[in-house]
């Protein structure tokens, strides 16, 4: 219970998609967005980012541990996954990335055009979702590429969605080439809170691409065995946000994209009984 409260608190979205898992594959998901709440955290909790990147070390150490069959460490979070590892055989690579991704969030400076941008939501997310397919015994290149799609899409989505989280922290994951190119100051506009057209066409083109992953990964799931899509439903928030986000004139800060979506259990519900996303 615990573990589920943890998950409910930092990561409603994911939460609730992993609610539609088999009860014997839910409690492995839950640990696995609770270890990703984790490391997304690292800087966000810390005052000084050697702090934070010490956090990830010790998730490193952790991780080696688990893998190694060395004690686990006394850990609300590390002791669930060490149970998920070995029960479901996940591997550790993708953990590996998945820490080694988040370095970049300690990085003063936005990502540099939008092929780093994508780079970045597929280091951050896509191993997760392989992560979770694999809770379902999936090891193969059609899930691998099925959660490259869906992974970056998902990042994509909620990158867009989190500017003004991420700018009250003065912190930037827009493409600096087209916020130069939009004559974009963020002391200006984006820190203060101030929506622009020159924004929105910003915001736009990253969502469009977020739409073009998650079409991909929408074309892809059908070499999803129907038992382990409830590992995609994770796409049904991502076309949610992309939506929402369109409504607003892609404007990151119109009040309606601040408040959790009340629609939200409904269509991933009607996902799950459709096996679809």
């Amino acid at each position: 219970m615990a573990l589920l409260r943890l998950v409910r608190e930092r990561d409603r979205d994911r939460y609730l998609a992993a609610l539609f898992a088999p009860a014997g594959v839910r409690d492995s998901l839950l640990a696995l967005y609770a270890f990703n709440s984790e490391i997304a955290r690292a800087r966000e909790v810390v005052r000084e980012p050697i702090l934070g990147q010490m956090r990830l070390q010790w998730w490193r150490e952790t991780i080696a541990a688990i893998y190694e069959g060395g004690p686990v460490r006394r850990h609300e979070v590390a002791e669930p996954l060490a149970a998920a590892i070995r029960e479901r055989g996940l591997s550790r690579a993708h953990f590996d990335r998945l820490i080694e991704a988040r370095e970049a969030d300690f990085a003063d400076a936005p990502p540099a055009d939008l092929a780093a941008l994508e780079a970045y939501a597929e280091a951050t997310s896509a191993p997760l979702v392989m992560l979770a397919l694999q809770c379902f015994g999936l090891h193969d290149p059609a899930a691998e590429d099925m959660a490259r799609a869906l992974g970056i899409a998902y990042a994509l989505a909620g990158l867009v969605r989190a500017v003004p989280f991420h700018a009250k922290a003065r912190r930037l994951y827009l493409p600096a080439d087209r916020l130069a190119a939009a004559r974009l100051d963020p002391e200006r506009t984006i820190f203060v809170g101030r929506f622009s057209d020159a924004l929105g066409a910003v915001t736009g083109k990253v969502a469009d691409r977020a739409r073009f992953h998650l079409a991909a990964a929408r074309a892809r799931q059908t070499d999803i065995p129907r038992r382990a899509r409830a590992a995609l439903l994770p796409a049904v928030v991502a076309a949610r946000v992309l939506k929402r986000l369109a409504r607003a004139g892609h404007n990151p800060f119109a009040p309606d994209l601040q408040r959790p979506d009340a629609a939200l259990p409904l269509a991933l519900a009607l996902a799950a009984a459709r096996g679809r996303v």
